[in-house]
């Protein structure tokens, strides 16, 4: 039995629009989902199936309209430091230097000597070092979003919520960030939370993927990948497991097509 440290217990979420104005979305309800201590959980779906929102309710970023989020026992209320994020964008701050904006997250709350101490630290675990005193308009894509990891990691989370952190980059580089995530996973031991609505992304790093439905939907299956790592996609399991998610998932891509564009869309 896994030791549990987020419990997610009956959360819906309905956006209601401006005041005056009676409609609402209803993005998903009645979702309830266990991940335990050290899990790499992906959260899998089509656009709009409320993958961001899930992990922002998770984050403390936004409250869920009913149901609870819990880790290691305790109400999340709101942000705090057992859950670091990284978001699609790496939102650096351009006036300091790679070393800077992963010091930035921790400065007040170590001595400076600690605190220089774990900057540099991380920065070698995304093989940044040599770029620390790089500003972020020196970087590339993928050395911004190994800058925000390495930030996030300096909080020292238990929990790391990843919000399509690669989506943005070349299929190069994601290739390549891939390994360095799964080798901070190893070393570290935390538990990640992945949104994604790449497939092959999936597979190549969870120990579960959490399929969801398109709006107003919720969890559809919870898939287990019993492969080990590192994973080819040109095995017969994985290429089994790739061809069983699309089907699950094409007939809610069809919904999200047909809310989209209506009866100009055909099957």
């Amino acid at each position: 039995m896994i030791e549990l440290g987020i419990v997610i217990r009956n959360v819906s979420k309905t956006f209601c629009s401006a005041e005056g104005d009676r409609t609402s979305t209803e993005v998903f309800s009645d979702i309830n989902l266990e991940i335990g201590h050290g899990e790499f959980v992906t959260l899998l779906g089509p656009s709009g199936c409320g993958k961001s929102t899930l992990l922002n309710i998770t984050a403390g970023l936004e409250e869920a309209t009913e149901g609870s989020v819990t880790v290691d026992g305790r109400l999340v209320q709101g942000p705090g430091a057992d859950r670091g994020v990284v978001f699609q964008e790496a939102a650096l701050m351009p006036w300091l230097s790679v070393r800077g904006n992963v010091l930035f997250a921790v400065k007040k709350k170590l001595s400076a000597e600690e605190a220089g101490r774990r900057a540099d630290h991380y920065l070698k675990m995304v093989h940044l070092s040599r770029f620390a005193d790089a500003y972020p308009h020196e970087l590339s894509g993928g050395m911004k979003q190994r800058t925000a990891i390495a930030r996030a990691l300096a909080m020292d989370p238990a929990i790391l919520l990843m919000d399509e952190p690669f989506g943005a980059l070349d299929e190069q580089t994601r290739t390549l960030l891939h390994r360095q995530l799964l080798e901070i996973w190893k070393q570290t031991e935390k538990t990640i939370v992945f949104v994604t609505h790449n497939i092959r992304e999936s597979l190549l790093l969870s120990d579960r993927i959490v399929l969801m439905g398109a709006r107003p939907g919720g969890i559809r299956e919870v898939i287990s990948v019993e492969l080990g790592h590192p994973r080819n996609p040109l095995d017969k399991e994985f290429a089994a497991l790739e061809r069983r998610i699309l089907d699950l998932l094409s007939d809610e891509i069809s919904k999200v097509a047909k809310e989209e564009y209506g009866d100009a869309f055909a099957d």
